[in-house]
């Protein structure tokens, strides 16, 4: 899966509103219209973003589709940013100590 992708679809506020609400429960496009306050057609346009990103996928009840967050989403973001984090604290943070490859020999500050 494609991180930048992910946190690409996730970037627009609205999706991440959907994401956010698919996370407490499965939703419709009726649902999360109703409860955002946004037209059916624009939560459609919406979830097409956030499918082709692998970020939620579909179940068919009757003639209505659930959707649900991907697992596997999920676990690439939070990998991706437990890497993130772990690399943070790994970094030197000495202010006297430039790692600068373009810092001549023998230069300070």
């Amino acid at each position: 899966m494609d991180v930048p992708l992910l946190l690409k679809a996730l970037g627009d506020p609205t999706r991440f509103a959907i994401y956010r609400r698919l996370l407490e429960r499965k939703h419709c496009v009726r649902s999360l219209s109703k409860t955002m306050g946004i037209t059916e057609s624009a939560v459609s346009q919406h979830m097409k973003i956030l499918r082709e990103a692998g970020l939620v996928y579909g179940e068919k009840y009757g003639r209505h589709t659930h959707y649900l967050p991907s697992h596997e989403a999920a676990d690439v973001l939070a990998e991706a940013f437990s890497a993130m984090q772990r690399r943070s604290r790994e970094l030197c943070r000495d202010p006297a100590r430039c790692e600068c490859e373009f810092r001549r020999e023998g230069e300070r500050g």
